[in-house]
């Protein structure tokens, strides 16, 4: 193998992020200078925020190792099965309290999450900058479909979501992050993210359609922005779903 060369190899699912061609087999790439392995890893389209270990020479290495070229190098997702603790793991740990931000296009992704209980922040007009810098200083899981936004220095937890459709898109999430002990569901506004509590009937009249106050006894409203829930129509539905995640 030439010196200005180095060989890579991805393993499970992080050939997802590669060209078929260039999947589960050995990829070798010319390298100009002395990049880091992040940079050349990137480079071949697969996000930092993906990547558990790296070994180059079948030694462990951290993300600012420099290639100078003839190298071999091995990249592993995240180890669900094996202990890699003496080894450099890449992942920072898990939240204990897992708390989102997801990107413009996720609109209905964060309506789920919150469903469950989790702090999702979201807004529709936050540019990839300001995403990135919001998931750094509050420590939140960037969610996104796009890879290029995950490659961002300041972005530490990330997760790039396969799907387009949304209940497929939170059953992904609740997935990679084992998230079903941690479901607190109707517990947040799926407006706005704050809390609900509860409240009693006579401070929601006027607050809610006649009818509706006439046929419910129990409801609850968001501390934040004051909309108020009930066991409407849609209630059944999104139980459904809570209990469909909880068994997937």
């Amino acid at each position: 193998m030439s010196p200005c060369t180095c060989e890579f190899r991805f393993y499970e699912e992080l050939n997802d992020y590669l060209p078929p061609a260039q999947r589960k087999t050995t990829i070798t790439r010319e390298i100009t200078g002395t990049p880091s392995v992040k940079d050349a890893i990137e480079s071949l389209g697969v996000p930092h925020t993906e990547i558990d270990l790296i070994l180059v020479d079948g030694v462990s290495v951290r993300f600012d190792r420099r290639l100078r070229g003839g190298e071999r190098v091995a990249v592993y997702p995240e180890f669900e099965r094996f202990d890699i603790t003496p080894l450099h793991r890449l992942r920072p740990r898990p939240l204990r309290q897992p708390r989102f931000v997801a990107d413009v296009h996720l609109g209905t992704l964060a309506r789920y999450l919150r469903l469950l209980g989790f702090d999702t922040r979201y807004e529709n007009d936050l540019d990839d900058g300001e995403l990135a810098e919001l998931t750094s200083r509050e420590r939140r899981v960037l969610l996104t479909c796009d890879v290029g936004l995950l490659k961002r220095k300041a972005v530490v937890r990330g997760q790039w979501l396969r799907s387009r459709d949304p209940e497929r898109q939170v059953g992904e999430v609740v997935e990679a992050l084992q998230l079903k002990r941690a479901f607190r569901p109707f517990t947040r506004c799926l407006t706005c993210n704050g809390l609900l509590g509860a409240v009693e009937r006579k401070h929601v009249e006027g607050l809610v359609p006649p009818r509706v106050f006439r046929r419910f006894r129990s409801f609850k409203r968001c501390r934040d922005c004051q909309r108020v829930y009930w066991r409407g129509t849609h209630f059944a539905r999104l139980e459904h779903l809570v209990a469909h995640l909880r068994s997937a």
